[in-house]
């Protein structure tokens, strides 16, 4: 019997290693279709990036849903993040969808997030359309792209119907796709109508019971908890009683109060949801990621998602520095255990395990960047708290240790060639290819992840900010013993008080600064690098001493060299396990974990 299928819906994910122009893309379809209704006082470009932490560095952090109409279809667009940090997020929303749209820059070609995600669609059966963007760039290479993005889906064992991939060169900031190279279009119509002829509807049958997969959690101040996903059998209709079939089993009862649809940039009420729909509801307060809404009578659960397991984790803990209470509203262990439970509903990537005898918590993310960006949103919330060094999860496979290793991709200009090469040499990488073009150096590499970690701060170091660094989950290798540890010791405070530029101006011969004149220390506070691989004791807060003697030059201007300040990524980078990153809502600190020098030797002794 053959699936029963609709015509008049295609529900597409789009697809693309970072910074490929996802987000720039579904403006334009957007824009042409009629559907980019934006007040002048909101953002006029990637309005997809609703978070502000989103607009702020440039990427995509969410999946989120719009939909746009065209003829007579309407077309279900989820835009996805390129990091592999966030892979979750990709993972079940393909699980939404019945076609990728994979975003290939027609310059930088396949890059490993290109390959992290397309491994995810070819995995789900899902035939992608391949779109070059961004083909009036200076320098693309197209028809190179295509060529490498070829051998990318043989080397993830594509079949041979997602190796027969439709072709469509575009310019998202320009608004125009084509399927001819040679010949530009006007505006995005042959990249709709590829849609609709490659993407085949969703299945859709009526008669069964209603099932309904929750992949993404949202909040409404007036109607609490919504839940997005996709219908795939049955309808659901506003106030029908429904069955929450929870990942462990346990049913609950609920009846629907709202049911919304994705229409452009807004949500407009629905009194039913078909099969093939992705809707948002609401009046199932206890939904979360992987729930199954099923029929009130004889519920029957889908099958639930499997996801990566995470790769890094990190303590995170109550603030108990002197400083603590001065910036942020939220301090106690409860204010944070309950932060992080609320967290790890609707971030499904996160593990979180409370410590017994300790006010900290065991998280467990995908990477560095899943964690920071985790920390930071609660920073901007108003939480304090201190957060340890990231340590890699290994795992045992076959009786042999494994560690977690990244694809990284290095684009700098040839002159660094050397300090590149030495510097990853020294971490233990693995060299896959190398490729010079013109004046730029492309290296390709597999590097364990606890290898990886503080690399990015020293890279642009070295190449003076001009360098490009791309790096996603390879899998895992056997571990390597060693422990990389910081090359450099540390400046620490010795008292609290006000720092003073006549102390700093002789304690920057030492090393690097972290803090500048006038600024609250405590003891046991880090505020410098040292320029040795010693740790030093310093005073920052030392006076000159008031006297009635004058001498030539005593009073000359003090010099200071602007001190280093670090974002909450470099500060995570930098330190040791002896010490934590303390977090508030207007400062990044570092400290040692034993406040006090004593019982800092005794455990140095030990």
């Amino acid at each position: 019997m053959s699936e029963s299928r609709r015509s008049d819906v295609r529900n597409i994910a789009i697809i693309a290693h970072v910074d490929h122009g996802k987000t720039t893309l579904v403006d334009s379809m957007l824009k042409q279709t009629g559907e980019f209704k934006v007040k002048a006082d909101e953002a006029q470009e990637t309005v997809m990036d609703s978070n502000a932490l989103e607009r702020e560095r440039g990427i995509t952090i969410l999946a989120k849903n719009t939909s746009v109409p065209y003829l007579n279809n309407t077309i279900n667009i989820v835009d996805t993040p390129g990091h592999a940090d966030f892979g979750s997020e990709v993972e079940r929303t393909l699980k939404m969808v019945d076609g990728v749209l994979l975003l290939v820059d027609a310059y930088d070609g396949p890059m490993p997030q290109t390959r992290f995600v397309l491994k995810k669609a070819l995995e789900l059966g899902l035939r992608p359309i391949v779109v070059l963007n961004k083909v009036d760039r200076a320098g693309a290479k197209p028809h190179e792209a295509l060529d490498k993005t070829f051998a990318l889906f043989v080397d993830l064992g594509a079949t041979d119907p997602q190796l027969d991939f439709p072709i469509v060169y575009a310019s998202g900031r320009d608004g125009w796709a084509s399927l001819d190279l040679e010949h530009k279009s006007a505006d995005l119509k042959p990249l709709f109508e590829t849609i609709v002829k490659h993407v085949p509807g969703p299945v859709a049958d009526q008669e069964k019971p209603l099932q309904m997969l929750v992949t993404i959690l949202g909040h409404d101040n007036f109607v609490g908890r919504i839940a997005i996903g996709r219908v795939f059998s049955g309808r659901l209709q506003k106030n029908m009683p429904v069955t929450l079939i929870r990942r462990d089993g346990k049913q609950i009862k609920y009846r629907i109060t709202k049911i919304l649809r994705f229409f452009g940039l807004i949500q407009k009420e629905m009194e039913i949801a078909e099969a093939g729909d992705i809707v948002a509801v609401a009046g199932v307060e206890e939904a979360n990621v992987g729930d199954t809404i099923a029929a009130a009578e004889n519920p029957v659960a889908l099958e639930p998602m499997s996801i990566d397991e995470p790769t890094l984790v990190m303590e995170f803990m109550v603030n108990d520095s002197p400083f603590t209470g001065q910036d942020g509203e939220f301090l106690t262990t409860r204010h944070l255990r309950d932060r992080l439970m609320h967290e790890q509903q609707i971030n499904v990537g996160l593990r979180i395990e409370e410590i017994t005898n300790a006010s900290s918590f065991r998280v467990s993310g995908r990477g560095e960047l899943h964690l920071s960006i985790l920390i930071e949103t609660m920073r901007r919330e108003g939480y304090e708290l201190a957060v340890s060094k990231p340590e890699v999860i290994d795992k045992i496979i076959d009786g042999v240790k494994m560690e977690p290793a990244e694809s990284l991709v290095l684009d700098i200009e040839d002159a660094y060639r050397g300090a590149s090469l030495e510097c990853l040499g020294a971490r233990g990488a693995d060299m896959k290819n190398m490729n010079l073009e013109g004046n730029r150096l492309r290296l390709e590499y597999i590097i364990s992840a606890r290898a990886l970690i503080g690399f990015k701060s020293e890279f642009l170091t070295f190449t003076r900010g001009t360098g490009l660094m791309h790096h996603s989950f390879y899998g895992h290798i056997p571990k390597v013993k060693g422990e990389r540890l910081r090359s450099k010791g540390v400046l620490i405070s010795q008292e609290a008080g006000l720092t003073t530029g006549y102390a700093l101006e002789s304690i920057q011969e030492r090393g690097t600064l972290f803090v500048g004149p006038a600024t609250p220390v405590y003891a046991g506070m880090v505020i410098g690098e040292s320029a040795r691989d010693n740790t030093l004791t310093v005073n920052p807060c030392k006076k000159k001493a008031l006297s009635n003697m004058r001498a030539t030059g005593s009073d000359d201007a003090i010099m200071l060299t602007p001190h280093r300040q670090l974002s909450l990524e470099q500060a995570i980078e930098f330190i040791e396990t002896d010490e934590l990153v303390e977090v508030t809502p207007k400062n990044i600190r570092l400290r040692k974990k034993l406040l006090d020098p004593i019982a800092r030797k005794r455990s140095e002794n030990k």
